[in-house]
């Protein structure tokens, strides 16, 4: 629990720092998700998890970084249970965009 936070902690603080990324860069920025639209609840799925990827890619671009906190989260069944449900509810708003692939 005390990892948790101080990871959800560390997260925040690199999200608000001076090198996270600002509007304009964003406007740059290679658009990946031109659309929440996919053929079937697998696509779906796959997006979610991309979605899920770039989101700490932007709040931590510091590649050195990421690869120091690694080993804690990878160990930790709690917090990779927080990232499966970031992913989870990415593909909850991916799903409702696809009409939940009803015909």
């Amino acid at each position: 629990m005390k990892k948790t936070i101080a990871i959800s902690a560390m997260l925040f603080s690199l999200s608000t720092a001076p090198h996270a990324i600002a509007a304009d860069d964003m406007a740059v920025a290679k658009d990946y998700m031109p659309t929440l639209i996919t053929a079937t609840p697998f696509e779906g799925r796959q997006l979610a998890i991309k979605l899920a990827r770039k989101s700490i890619g932007t709040m931590q671009s510091n590649g050195e970084v990421k690869h120091k906190l690694r080993p804690i989260y990878s160990e930790d069944a709690g917090m990779l249970l927080e990232a499966a449900e970031v992913i989870a509810l990415e593909f909850q708003t991916i799903a409702a965009a696809n009409n939940y692939w009803r015909k």
